[in-house]
């Protein structure tokens, strides 16, 4: 199975994308580390990447999706999947292999822009929030979470979605929709 958490920049897909697979005992991949030179280059610039320069990346990003399950691996990947195209073309390839589980951290301009301000270390500067809004298509067949829950109660409603586990916090309310 791979899970899939997709959303805009600083919404939290690499931090809850981390602790979901050291909870799991899962592979993580981290789509950013997937970039080639050119569109890190580009993002960092303050350039928004285009569909051109986004389809090379995701074919990357799939055909290592392909080989994680050919060897029977779980996968949490951590992807900004932006658009339905950009999810049909992770899903594509050889999805028979695949059980894709698509998971959409979502927030609004308001509570993400704090987060890219206070962030360090990373290409992606804030003034790309905006573009990262405008091309977001929100999916309809994904597990919805609010991204103003603490990463705790993230990474336990997504675990307790995927396994089916449904201990003490299955009431609590905190699952924003599961448009599954």
């Amino acid at each position: 199975m791979i899970a899939a958490i997709m959303g805009v920049c600083g919404c939290g897909k690499t931090t809850v994308g981390k602790r979901l697979a050291d909870r799991l005992g899962w592979r993580f991949f981290d789509a950013d580390d997937f970039h080639p030179p050119a569109n890190v280059s580009k993002m960092a610039s303050g350039i928004a990447l285009t569909d051109e320069d986004r389809w090379p990346w995701l074919d990357g990003l799939a055909a290592a999706l392909d080989d994680g399950a050919r060897l029977g691996e779980h996968v949490v990947l951590a992807c900004s999947a932006l658009k339905q195209a950009y999810r049909e073309r992770l899903t594509s390839t050889d999805s028979k292999l695949r059980d894709v589980r698509w998971i959409y951290l979502k927030g609004d301009t308001a509570s993400i822009a704090p987060r890219l301000a206070a962030r360090s270390g990373h290409y992606m500067p804030p003034t790309l929030l905006a573009s990262q809004f405008a091309a977001l298509e929100e999916p309809t067949d994904a597990l919805v979470i609010d991204i103003g829950l603490t990463t705790e109660e993230q990474v336990s409603i997504i675990v307790r979605e995927l396994t089916g586990d449904r201990g003490p916090a299955a009431d609590a309310g905190l699952i924003v929709s599961d448009s599954t």
